[in-house]
Formats: structure tokens, C-alpha cells, sequence
């Protein structure tokens, strides 16, 4: 007799908010890693791209801590390389950090609820922190858009709408109201979890939230 169990239709998986950011170094350790980990977890990803810049500048910073406090951004650069050799990811410390990448994230938008969203996610961070290259910029996301098999044209003009401009201000003025401090965040529902080494706890905590 067959006792096989089916899959969980994608709609009945329990959910992962993941809050992110294409300037964050430790979103790129998340980016690379968690849709390989929420599936072997049976979770489901709600993509959450948003601007850390106006949260910093909420807290009086100018720029990214990492930059600020030079002792912290030591560690974090070795902290990085580390990391990266833990999870087999390819590292290249930005000559130029933090990027802007409000053009990458209002792509982004576009995709939260679509399969390209993680492969997009992945490419464009592994320019930032692979490849060191400039990724915000209209060619150069055109050729990620193209190489994944997507109308490129279409979705960067519909990238800098008003509508979906309005649309990423308003998914950081939601990370201002979840109390969101930096990236990565995950959300479980109203349980927060920030930070990269904290993604296998909000996993977990993801499964055992529906048992």
C-alpha cells in the first residue's frame, strides 16, 4: 500500500517574511541561501524588499554603521569572509559600500509573488558582493532580467511608475512600523528575528508554529 505523503500545496505552507536590502551585506548571505532552506523546511518566502537608508537616517546616521564605526566594519568585512567560506558563497568586499540599489529593489517589487524573484535576488547580489560591479543601473539590469528569460523592457519601465515607486516607499514606511532596525529581518508572523544567523531559527520556528 502506498503511505506516500503528498506535498502542501504552496498556499497551505506555513510563511516567512523575509525583509531584505541589495546594499546589506548580510541580506546577500540570506539572499544566496534561504530558498534552498525554506524548501527543504517545507516554508514558503514572502519576499520583503525595502530602503535601509531611511531607517538609518531615522537613528541620525548617514550611512551604514559598518562605515560609521570603524572597529565594527573591520569585523564585519572578516566576519564576511568567513561566512561566505562557511556557506561555500563567492565574496568580493564592495569598493563601494554601501550601493544604492533603488532601481534593483523597485524591480524587485515587481516579482514578490513570482517564481524569477530568488534567481533575480541572487544575481544581483552576487554583483555587489561577487563581483563588485555597479548593479543599479537600467543596462545592467536589463542583461539580468534577459538572461532569466524576462520581457527586461517591459518590467524597468514598469519599475519607475509612480505606482510602484509609491510602492517601495511604502513597504519601508511598514518596515518603520514593524519596529525593523536593519537587514536581514524575518518576521513569523509577529515574531521578529534580525539578522543572517538567525534565519535557521526563523525556520524553525516557522515549522513549529503550525504543528
Amino acid at each position: 500500500m502506498d503511505i506516500s505523503i503528498s506535498p502542501k500545496p504552496v498556499g497551505d505552507l506555513p510563511v516567512i517574511d523575509f525583509w531584505f536590502e541589495f546594499g546589506s551585506n548580510y541580506s546577500y548571505l540570506s539572499v544566496m541561501r534561504i530558498e534552498q532552506d525554506a524548501a527543504r523546511a517545507g516554508v514558503r518566502i514572502r519576499w520583503q524588499p525595502f530602503l535601509l537608508g531611511p531607517l538609518f537616517q531615522s537613528f541620525g546616521w548617514k550611512t551604514s554603521p559598518f562605515i560609521l564605526q570603524k572597529e565594527k566594519g573591520e569585523y564585519a568585512w572578516k566576519d564576511m569572509e568567513r561566512q561566505c567560506r562557511k556557506y561555500q558563497i563567492p565574496w568580493r568586499k564592495p569598493s563601494n559600500f554601501p550601493r544604492s540599489g533603488i532601481l534593483a529593489l523597485r524591480v524587485a517589487l515587481l516579482g514578490v509573488d513570482v517564481p524569477w524573484m530568488a534567481a533575480y535576488c541572487r544575481r544581483v547580489m552576487q554583483l555587489n558582493f561577487a563581483e563588485d560591479r555597479d548593479f543599479d543601473r537600467r543596462d545592467v539590469l536589463f542583461k539580468v532580467l534577459d538572461d532569466l528569460g524576462l520581457p527586461a523592457s517591459d518590467l524597468l519601465d514598469q519599475a519607475v511608475t509612480d505606482d510602484n515607486k509609491q510602492k517601495l516607499r511604502a513597504q519601508t514606511e511598514t518596515a518603520f512600523a514593524k519596529g525593523i532596525f536593519g537587514a536581514p529581518t524575518f518576521f513569523v508572523g509577529d515574531e521578529m528575528f534580525w539578522g543572517n544567523d538567525r534565519l535557521d531559527d526563523a525556520l524553525l520556528f516557522c515549522q513549529q508554529s503550525v504543528r
